[in-house]
């Protein structure tokens, strides 16, 4: 009777513990990735208007969010673009879960982006048609900004592109 008693503490013990496990790894939040989890994301091109750019792999950020979700953005060389494209998609996202991009949603999928110099954050489905055109203001504490990054402050995720930046809010 004792060694049942002992059992089932244990058992109640480890489910108890798996259960707070697994609500910390929860209550953990949006990961920025490292540059080495980077590899493992992000595409070496991006298929934008019939058109194929490698990836800036030094300008690529993501996070993870959940076990095995990712939000991806990145930096083209547009050298092999049309100037038409080069002028309006300077890079990608892809989204395998939904979230909010400076406050518009943004379905699972992947959109080029374009910030514009009015203070824009530009984004077009594959084929280069708008999907949303949201603010993009600047970040005059930023110091060292980078070309492209994802940065937490505070309670947000900030995507920046320079010292322009845009909210990003996980579902």
């Amino acid at each position: 009777m004792n060694r049942i008693r002992a059992g089932s503490w244990i058992a109640s013990g480890l489910v108890l513990s798996f259960i707070l496990l697994l609500g910390t790894a929860s209550a953990q939040g949006p990961v920025i990735l490292s540059s080495e989890e980077l590899s493992k994301v992000v595409p070496a091109n991006f298929y934008f208007e019939g058109q194929i750019g490698p990836t800036q792999m030094r300008n690529a950020a993501a996070i993870r969010f959940g076990s095995n979700h990712h939000f991806v953005a990145a930096l083209v060389d547009t050298s092999g673009y049309a100037s038409g494209v080069r002028s309006k998609c300077e890079g990608f996202m892809i989204t395998d879960a939904q979230l909010s991009v400076g406050g518009v949603e943004l379905a699972i999928g992947a959109y080029g982006f374009g910030f514009t110099e009015d203070g824009k954050l530009n984004i077009l489905d594959i084929g280069g048609n708008s999907v949303h055109s949201v603010s993009a203001p600047k970040d005059s504490k930023l110091q060292s900004p980078r070309p492209l990054a994802i940065v937490k402050t505070g309670n947000d995720l900030r995507l920046y592109r320079g010292r322009n930046f845009v909210v990003l809010n996980v579902k």
